[in-house]
This record gives structure tokens, sequence and C-alpha cells, in this order.
């Protein structure tokens, strides 16, 4: 069946499926078989087509150095025919309390885990992280994107919870994740620049990242990593949690993988990915969208190793 695709702007840059690339597309993802357990080598770098609930018992234990979670947040939305329904904040927990567990079951012993959220949810996901890893820290990240709203402060921020199975033991690279801001008011010591520097795009400064990340731009059409996903993240937001808690070569798992962010970015930088998906469509895109980063592995505003402030100039592609 023909699927119809919206008609777009010429410079409208969405990625778009057409019936030959369903075709090719759909003989790369892996469709397990019921009731059998997956083994590390069969999934590495694999979109597995399933219901997560279909296949959460037969995934290998201890295999993932970092795991990114974005689970459907405490709110109505139609993911393209699945439709999540808002609950009470019980059942949403109870609904976190199902799986949750189970996923940290396939964390290596030294492994990592970030839980995405927005403010409606964040108080249950602080809770189910407490009860089943060591929490480390709360990332807010500024969201700007979306109308005003009309009887409500617009919602601009979301939150990603920090943790790990060992406090004592964990991957942490700060120096991979540090950001070039420009320097407003830059200061000199014996006529020196004093922890900064000058380049012919201006005065700037690397800077340690904190838990406040307001560098991020949410993906629109005219970015090549846009797609028609409704909750897509950013690729910049998930390199910056690949960079600094899955070592070279590591693997990391996505459990909601959705239009493929996770898989494209470890792809991008050097990791191995796993990703679920019960969305047909969704995985199609993460496939193309991993084919393209074959061709082109830029991420928007991370160049030369330094994460780029927003606006700067450096952030920007073609």
């Amino acid at each position: 069946m023909k699927k119809m695709e919206k008609e777009r702007a010429k410079r409208n840059r969405t990625l778009t499926l057409t019936d030959n690339d369903r075709e090719e597309l759909i003989k790369r993802v892996l469709i397990p078989k019921k009731n059998k357990p997956l083994t590390p080598d069969e999934i590495r770098n694999k979109t597995i087509l399933a219901d997560l609930f279909d296949v959460i018992d037969y995934l290998p234990a201890n295999s993932a150095d970092l795991i990114i979670i974005d689970p459907p947040y405490n709110l109505t939305k139609n993911f393209h025919g699945f439709k999540f329904t808002s609950s009470t904040d019980d059942e949403y927990l109870a609904y976190l309390r199902s799986w949750f567990s189970k996923i940290v079951s396939v964390l290596k012993p030294n492994g990592s885990l970030y839980l995405c959220g927005d403010w409606k949810c964040t108080a249950a996901l602080q809770r189910v992280m407490s009860e089943n890893l060591t929490i480390l820290n709360r990332i807010t990240w500024q969201r700007e994107k979306g109308r005003a709203a009309t009887h409500n402060w617009k919602n601009g921020m979301e939150d990603i919870w920090y943790g790990v199975k060992n406090p004592k033991d964990y991957y942490f690279n700060v120096d991979a994740v540090k950001i070039k801001r420009r320097v407003l008011a830059p200061y000199r010591e014996n006529g020196r620049p004093k922890d900064w520097e000058q380049t012919g795009d201006g005065k700037f400064r690397l800077t340690g990242p904190s838990n406040f990340w307001d560098d991020i731009s949410v993906p629109y059409w005219s970015m090549p990593e846009n797609t028609d996903h409704p909750t897509q993240k950013p690729e910049k937001l998930i390199a910056k949690i690949m960079l600094a808690s899955c070592p070279p070569d590591g693997i990391v798992f996505d459990p909601f993988l959705g239009s493929g962010t996770t898989s494209v970015v470890a792809k991008k930088l050097g990791r191995n990915y796993i990703g679920i998906e019960m969305n047909t469509e969704y995985a199609l895109w993460a496939e193309k969208r991993l084919l393209k980063a074959e061709q082109s592995p830029a991420i928007q505003g991370y160049t030369n190793g330094v994460f780029w402030e927003r606006n700067s100039g450096k952030q920007m592609l073609d």
C-alpha cells in the first residue's frame, strides 16, 4: 500500500521515503522471532522492529555501556497511529515500573543511563530512577520550539535524569563535551588573553559542561536531521550524552528509538547501537538516516571536537 507524502516547500529538508525506499529499508531491520533470546552479536548495530514488551525479557543482560531512554511522556499524543494517553501520576509510575528495571538489567555494571521527560512526568522519572540506580544529576535543556501557550507558561524546558549502577565505577569524559562560547568581556593578563583565544571568527573560551544546556536547537524543516516524528530529539543533545558517557566503540541502547537519532549519532561518533522501535515507518526513517550518516557524519553544532553555543555562526551546516 502506497504512503502519501506531504507536499513540502522546495527548501524543506525533512526526511521522506519513497515506496522503493520502504521495500529496500525493511530488509535492513531485525524482526525477532517470538520468545527467542537475542544474542549481543545478533542485535549489535540493528534496528529491532518490535514492541518493547515482546522482546524485553529476551535482551542480553549486562551488554550496554550506555542506555538512553526517551519514553512517551505522560501526555496524550498520537505517534502516527499509536496513541499514548495521559494518565494519573500513579498510573504513569506503574507504566514506568512495568519495564524500567528490565531495561536496567541490560546495562553493564559500570554503565550509565539517561531518562528523558518533561515537567509533568519528571517526579515519576526521578522515583523510578532512584529505585533502580544511583542518580548523579538532572540535566535541564532549553527546548525552543512551539507556539506560545494561551492560559499557562509555555513549556520551554525538558529534563534528563542521569544515573549509574555503580557510583564508584562509571565512564565520564568531561573533556569531550566542552562548549565553545563567545567571550563578551575578554580579560588579558600581561597583555595576553586569559582563558580565551582569538580566532578569525572572534574571541572564544572553552567552558566545562553544566547541567543546564541552552545551546540546543530542536530539529525543524530546514535541518537535514529533521523528520516528522512528533518528539524527535536533536542529534546534538544525544551527542553530548554519548561522548560523555559511552567510550569509543562502546554500545548504546535505546528502547524507544523513534526516528533513530540515538543510532544515527552512535554511527557518526564511532559507537555501536541497539534500537527498538514498534512503528514500522519510524524504523524505516531510522534506517534511511543511518544510510545518510555513512555519507555525511556531521552533527549540527559540533565541529572539530567541540560543541558550539547556539547562534555562534559555527553551529549551522549547509
